[in-house]
């Protein structure tokens, strides 16, 4: 249900984060990155519930979000901790495909998209006060 508008904002927030890195985030960003990865993980367990353990959809979002944002040792340790207690979570309360695993997906989906747009919303904020300092233009262009 909201699996294509989620999946928009999360590759929004792995696009607009560019070249740094999680660890140069600033601390309520990490946490941020935290929360994602445990929603990331619950969506893939309730997935897999309706759709088979071969499944991979929100682990391969898991995986492409560490490659983007490349992690520190600890930092990404502590993603896929995350990550994996978010999937036993709901992989033990939702071992099968119903009404409730579904809503529960969609639960999950909501809670991954509101992180993920406040990750991209701060961090364009970022760019926007800090232009490129080789640029040429003047004003407005220079954004």
């Amino acid at each position: 249900m909201f699996r294509p508008l989620f999946s928009g904002i999360l590759a929004a927030a792995i696009l607009v984060a560019g070249p740094a890195s999680a660890q140069d985030r600033p601390a309520d960003q990490r946490q941020r990155l935290l929360e994602l990865a445990y929603a990331l993980g619950e969506g893939h367990a309730l997935r897999q519930a309706c759709e088979g353990e071969g499944d991979q959809y929100w682990r391969a979002r898991m995986m492409r979000l560490v490659q983007v944002e490349r992690p520190g040792p600890t930092l990404e340790t502590q993603l896929r901790e995350r990550f994996n207690a978010g999937f036993v979570s709901k992989r033990g309360q939702y071992p099968a495909c119903d009404e409730a695993s579904r809503e529960a997906e969609a639960q999950a989906a909501r809670r991954g998209q509101a992180l993920a747009l406040k990750l991209s919303r701060s961090t364009i904020q970022v760019r926007r006060q800090a232009p490129a300092p080789d640029s040429v233009a003047d004003g407005e262009a220079a954004r």
